[in-house]
């Protein structure tokens, strides 16, 4: 079953009077791996939060699939204090489920955590303080959350950034894995050979659509004026 198209229509977003994002308009085809370039700056990030309702914005942001479909996202980064004493239990249990965090994780979800954390080398150290975590291995755990429950879209945010080589590998194989089931993924990614790799469509920004292509293509598509 395919996930839902994206179609960004003239998104633009202004913040504290600076224009981050002018007149961004590009197509999400469903299922695919669609990945965002550009400079640092750029309003990449600022984008993926105005789809997650975020940051306010002017133009339309649609989902052309399922009603209520499912979105995971991987932020580059997680804003909590090291030196709570969270372990990576407590971290996903915070992020994934209403109850509270000291009474664990709910049965229901805790199978399929258990088997993610093992296949990305984060099962034996599921009771492993959060600040403990080296930045590779916190990045692997927000790409855990961020398929709890499955999605029908995955934003990630530079997600194999920090991560041995092995385990890029391993994301990879991931992300083509939900591509394939259907699921919708688009990826902010500087890494130009992983881009190569992995992209079905590629789109490069800053502030505005520089340009959208077919991966690998040749041809680029000019965005109007």
């Amino acid at each position: 079953m395919a996930g839902p198209g994206l179609r960004f229509d003239k998104v633009s977003v202004r913040l504290g009077g600076t224009e981050i994002l002018s007149n961004v308009s590009f197509d999400v085809a469903p299922s695919s791996i669609h990945c965002i370039t550009g400079p640092n700056g750029g309003g990449k990030t600022t984008l993926m939060r105005a789809l997650l309702g975020q940051v306010p914005f002017d133009g339309t942001i649609t989902m052309e699939g399922p009603a209520k479909p499912v979105i995971g996202y991987a932020p580059q980064s997680l804003d909590i204090d090291r030196n709570l004493p969270f372990t990576v239990e407590d971290v996903l249990a915070v992020m994934l489920q209403r109850r509270p965090a000291f009474m664990g994780r709910s049965a229901s979800l805790k199978r399929h955590q258990d088997a993610l954390l093992a296949r990305l080398g984060l099962g034996a150290k599921a009771r492993r303080l959060f600040g403990h975590l080296s930045g590779g291995e916190r990045q692997r755990l927000l790409f855990a959350q961020a398929l709890l429950p499955a999605p029908d879209v995955l934003l990630i945010d530079e997600a194999t950034a920090n991560m041995d080589e092995d385990v890029v590998r391993l994301i990879e194989e991931m992300v083509r894995e939900l591509s394939a089931s259907g699921v919708t993924v688009l990826w902010i990614n500087h890494d130009a050979a992983q881009v190569n790799r992995m992209a079905d469509r590629v789109t490069e920004i800053a502030r505005k659509v520089l340009s959208d292509r077919a991966a690998n293509a040749s041809r680029v598509l000019e965005p109007s004026a």
